[in-house]
């Protein structure tokens, strides 16, 4: 079988508005407003009439995101096989840059196209089920008699930055619809940031662990005055992501020692033999991976290997993931050892999906994934419905 084709669509689809049920639009960060996500389709082609799909981030521009891996990347594999999908990965280089984040999606694809012409699920052509995230059902339902099926998958209700008063409310709306962890954007105003999380706690009763990700947003006295005043109100934090600046390890560390919040770089592990530096400095409790950065699926398990070898608990960060990006998310954090909490979602929070079969997000988890390759079916009408032109 060789690669005969790479080609890259971009959508726009709309996201559920924050008086819907669990709608998030708009969703408010340290950066920006949004009341839709732009997001790059990537199909990949071979000679024998099947074909995967990979999905990621616009990055400057959508002309300039599919210029790049239709003209550059696809050349690049045209003419190879799409089984070697780690000699693909290492070989897809260009000096004084990083292309995994546009090789990622071409990658995943790969992974779903092997998938289906061995009519086995990714996350079985990764290991098979390794073990539950944390909140996941125990017991397993028997497929053939020897092997077992994956349990659903519990992720995290991502929210903007509100007022405390609108935070309540969705807190408790996440808190009904089963999800036991909400992570919310911070970063604008430090102060507002500790009375969010103090309204949310209040609110549910601390029936919700939270995440709190200011996307470096904060100074390194200003972390650690939330981190305090957090532990003064006797609100302990399932983490606090990325609190500071990129490549500040030896502050991270500093930060860590002086708080008693679990600190969880995320930004900081897009960057190639970061995370290896990070577990020297002592600079992390918990690593926030991504499949983009890290150059697909191949990718975080490496990282994953790095983490669990280290002693670091690991989830996997969200990105506005439509259907394909998540069946991949799905696949690797049930396939490769190791991820041990839930990972971000926002996938309840989208208007529509470019899947045939849209996830349905049930008690706060996501299905199990199943299926030949990603286990989905793209959407061609969806697609041409928000395709951006």
């Amino acid at each position: 079988m060789e690669i005969t084709g790479v080609s890259a669509v971009t959508v726009d689809v709309p996201l559920a508005d924050l008086d819907e049920h669990l709608g998030i639009g708009p969703y408010v960060t340290n950066h920006g407003k949004l009341h839709s996500m732009e997001r790059v389709l990537v199909r990949v082609d071979t000679d024998e009439g099947i074909s995967g799909w990979g999905e990621m981030r616009v990055f400057l521009s959508p002309s300039a995101t599919e210029s790049i891996i239709e003209d550059g990347v696809g050349p690049m594999i045209q003419g190879q096989s799409p089984f070697e999908i780690e000699r693909l990965r290492r070989q897809v280089f260009v000096e004084y840059t990083n292309v995994d984040m546009f090789f990622a999606a071409v990658e995943t694809a790969c992974w779903d196209i092997v998938g289906k012409a061995l009519d086995r699920p990714v996350y079985e052509l990764l290991g098979g089920w390794t073990a539950p995230t944390q909140g996941a059902q125990q017991h397993r339902q028997s497929v053939d008699g020897n092997s077992t099926a994956p349990a659903d998958v519990p992720v995290a209700f991502c929210l903007g930055i509100l007022s405390p008063e609108e935070s309540r409310i969705k807190a408790r709306e996440a808190l009904e619809a089963g999800f036991t962890v909400l992570k919310t954007k911070a970063g604008r105003d430090w102060r507002q940031d500790v009375k969010r999380i103090k309204a949310m706690h209040d609110e549910v009763d601390g029936q919700l662990e939270f995440r709190l990700d200011p996307n470096q947003g904060w100074t390194l006295d200003q972390a650690v005055r939330v981190g305090a005043m957090l532990e003064d109100e006797g609100i302990y934090l399932q983490y606090m992501e990325q609190p500071i600046r990129v490549d500040s390890h030896t502050s991270l560390a500093r930060l860590r020692q002086r708080l008693r919040q679990p600190i969880a770089p995320n930004e900081d592990t897009y960057i190639s033999h970061n995370l290896q530096s990070l577990v020297e400095a002592g600079a992390m409790d918990v690593g926030v991976i991504d499949l983009t950065p890290a150059g697909g699926i191949s990718g975080i398990r490496q990282q994953a290997a790095i983490l669990e070898d280290a002693g670091v608990p690991f989830t996997h960060h969200c990105a506005f993931d439509l259907g394909i990006r998540t069946a991949a998310i799905l696949h690797g954090i049930t396939g490769i050892p190791g991820f041990s909490l839930p990972p971000d979602s926002t996938y309840y929070g989208w208007e529509a999906d470019v899947i045939e079969a849209p996830f349905e997000v049930s008690d706060g988890c996501l299905p199990a994934p199943e299926g030949p390759g990603l286990g989905i079916t793209v959407d061609m009408a969806a697609i041409e419905e928000y395709r951006v032109t």
